[in-house]
């Protein structure tokens, strides 16, 4: 039998990979979120819905989402040699850019709209890089199983603040615009 590498080397690759991935995802997560957030003006007037979850909840949901994605990935980048490891690391970088959109375009841009069409474009490429990746490593597929449940949670709760708040595209809010200062 010809082996390209032992089990340590395949681990240690691993590693290396998920020293590099894990907190590459989480800081551009991280760094995704200042650009926009739920403490403007524009957003503490929309009409929550019932299903929207405490605030704090956001920030820890996400680094164990980003956690765990940044494990999925390093899985997939250590699989050398693996059939559709090359177009699986291509699709999650594509997923991963729309992912990254999102938080600017709803709090930054303030386009329910627009938030809710990116996010389903985020549904669709997951299951694509789901699928992918199901095909290099099965546990990263399914490290990604939970992250799947978010997203497509986070569609509906953005779909329920477009129907609650029809009017709030584009940063109006009950008739009237987030006051933006500047200066002293």
């Amino acid at each position: 039998m010809n082996v390209l590498a032992s089990r340590g080397q395949l681990r240690a690759s691993f590693i290396r990979w998920a020293l590099f991935t894990v907190p590459l995802c989480v800081l551009l997560g991280f760094l995704s979120g200042q650009l926009g957030g739920p403490d403007s003006y524009w957003f503490q007037a929309l009409e929550k819905p019932g299903i929207y979850p405490p605030p704090a909840a956001f920030g820890i949901v996400w680094t164990i989402l980003y956690v765990m994605i940044g494990l999925a990935v390093a899985l997939v980048c250590a699989a050398w040699g693996a059939r559709g490891r090359g177009i699986a690391l291509t699709a999650f970088v594509v997923h991963f850019l729309l992912n990254l959109a999102w938080t600017p375009v709803f709090f930054g841009m303030k386009e329910l709209t627009f938030a809710l069409a990116v996010l389903i474009a985020i549904d669709v490429t997951l299951l694509v890089v789901i699928a992918l990746f199901w095909k290099v490593r099965q546990l990263a597929a399914i490290l990604l199983l939970p992250y799947l449940a978010w997203v497509l949670f986070a569609t509906v709760l953005n779909w329920q603040f477009l129907q609650l708040n029809p009017d709030a595209d584009g940063g109006t809010v009950a008739g009237g615009s987030e006051r933006v200062r500047i200066g002293n």
